[in-house]
């Protein structure tokens, strides 16, 4: 029976208990909330921390709000209650198409937002959707708060910009008038991708103004393809135009072979989704927007 190494157990009452926990067992204390990706890597030694800190009990990191424009979710809210959540449908129906597809009820239930994007998993669907839509990290220290672009927040595969001594605390989207979708491809459902793409998009008198692409399993560069970007924005958002945005992502990729599939497999999966995810996010603007469609 795999067991992991020895462990100290602490477990934070507030925000400010957790950081003075991280900074008094520095770079060797780990944060467990869901523990769906840390605690099998500590039974396989992959992880070895010597002070494990649960922050399970903080409350005031399990909320979804809207402060001032901008859709706010906490670092400890669960996977289900983002999917359940009808002011994240409202605004970003991107959420709810990604956590649809994320393991099973079993893993939503218990596992969180921050935990996700901290493990950095470069098939891990929620870091593609916070990625097309432009999201922001809230991470807090001793020393006060500090913000991060979401697309600047991993450094590699299993690598964040999250220093010791700090703490995931809150997801923030700014709201605007968009539109967007997420689609995989899996082997089977709750599996991790064998690649997916998700997308948001704004129109403006038939032109893109806006328009943002995550890609998840495919090697993207901080899960987002910014060459596909460029190519679509300020221009109309036609089939052929998303089809060739498909084949710009696929060429700028890097995808690897591995037991879900071979390079070749993978970018035409990534030309494909690309091409159909922002057809999807186009078909929900119309919905929103009919004025658009009639262009």
């Amino acid at each position: 029976m795999q067991v992991p190494a020895q462990f100290r157990y602490e477990k934070a009452s507030s925000v400010e208990h957790a950081l003075t926990l991280l900074d008094r067992f520095g770079a060797e204390s780990r944060v467990v909330a869901g523990g769906h990706s840390l605690i099998p890597m500590m039974k396989l030694r992959l992880a070895q921390p010597e002070a494990l800190i649960d922050i399970n009990d903080l409350d005031e990191l399990a909320t979804i709000s809207v402060e001032q424009s901008t859709l706010c979710i906490g670092a400890l809210v669960r996977h289900t209650d983002l999917l359940s959540s009808a002011l994240v449908g409202e605004h970003f129906p991107i959420f709810a198409d990604a956590e649809r597809v994320i393991a099973d009820p079993v893993v939503r239930n218990r596992g969180t937002v921050g935990g996700s994007l901290c493990q950095a998993d470069p098939s891990e669907d929620l870091s593609a959707a916070f990625a097309a839509v432009r999201g922001e990290a809230v991470i807090q220290s001793a020393d006060g708060v500090r913000t991060v672009p979401v697309r600047e927040f991993f450094v590699g595969p299993y690598q964040t910009v999250v220093e010791p001594g700090e703490l995931l605390v809150q997801l923030r989207v700014p709201i605007r008038s968009s539109a967007s979708a997420y689609l995989k491809v899996e082997r089977r459902a709750g599996d991790w991708a064998v690649a997916a793409a998700g997308a948001e998009l704004r129109l403006a008198d038939g032109v893109l103004a806006e328009t943002g692409i995550g890609l998840t399993a495919l090697g993207a560069p901080n899960f987002h393809a910014s060459e596909a970007e460029d190519f679509l924005t300020g221009g109309p958002a036609t089939d052929e135009r998303f089809a060739e945005a498909g084949r710009i992502a696929a060429r700028h990729c890097n995808p690897i072979a591995d037991q879900r599939g071979p390079e070749a497999y993978k970018r035409h999966l990534a030309a494909t989704l690309v091409d159909r995810v922002l057809r999807v996010a186009r078909t929900r603007w119309n919905g929103l927007h009919p004025e658009e469609e009639a262009r």
